[in-house]
């Protein structure tokens, strides 16, 4: 009888995994010898077509600051969060920021951990984030941007005490950037070169 039972489990996983199989076909599709094969005269279309990244835009027009204020606002985001980390690595900041910053922020969270505090941060959002100024030096173009922030912030020991902040008030933040890029380079990032207080 419990023979039945185990039969009628391996029909219905059949039925199953066949059904799954099906709609992932209708869903991807299935070859049909064509792939692959382009025509000589569609391979010389393609190639007209400029597709590698481009240097910064020297000018920054009105185009290029509101391309630079959206990737400005995730950069500030991601450097927030990552400041606050636990393991005291900015792992995810690190190609968005410039030596000096680096290193500042690593003494600060290197401080932090010899004290046994860690931080505790969550950004709530950007308000507004505007460009100050943008000049070009030498072969950089360096924008200083205008953030105002809100954030829960608070500082911890290792008993979990608070230290400093609140963990239950948000905090309007006000901060002064200053991000540069290199013009010839094609490497999408600017980096975060100072922190005006």
């Amino acid at each position: 009888m419990s023979y039945s039972f185990e039969y009628i489990d391996i029909i219905l996983l059949a039925m199953i995994a066949g059904f799954i199989f099906l709609r992932l076909r209708g869903i991807l599709g299935k070859k049909t010898g064509f792939e692959g094969k382009i025509t000589t005269q569609f391979e010389k279309e393609i190639q007209k077509i400029n597709i590698a990244p481009k240097p910064a835009n020297e000018n920054f027009d009105e185009e290029a600051q509101k391309d630079f204020l959206n990737g400005a606002k995730i950069a500030y985001e991601t450097i927030i969060i990552d400041f606050s980390d636990s393991d005291n690595k900015l792992i995810a900041s690190k190609p968005l920021l410039g030596k000096k910053v680096y290193d500042q922020f690593k003494e600060a969270l290197e401080d932090r951990a010899n004290k046994g505090h860690f931080a505790e941060i969550t950004f709530i959002g950007v308000k507004s984030a505007a460009i100050k100024t943008h000049k070009k030096i030498e072969d950089s173009l360096e924008v200083t941007v205008d953030f105002v922030s809100e954030i829960i912030t608070c500082i911890k020991d290792k008993d979990k005490k608070i230290v400093s902040g609140d963990s239950e008030k948000i905090k309007t933040v006000n901060d002064i950037w200053v991000f540069s890029k290199d013009i010839k380079s094609l490497n999408p990032n600017w980096l975060l070169i100072d922190t005006i207080t």
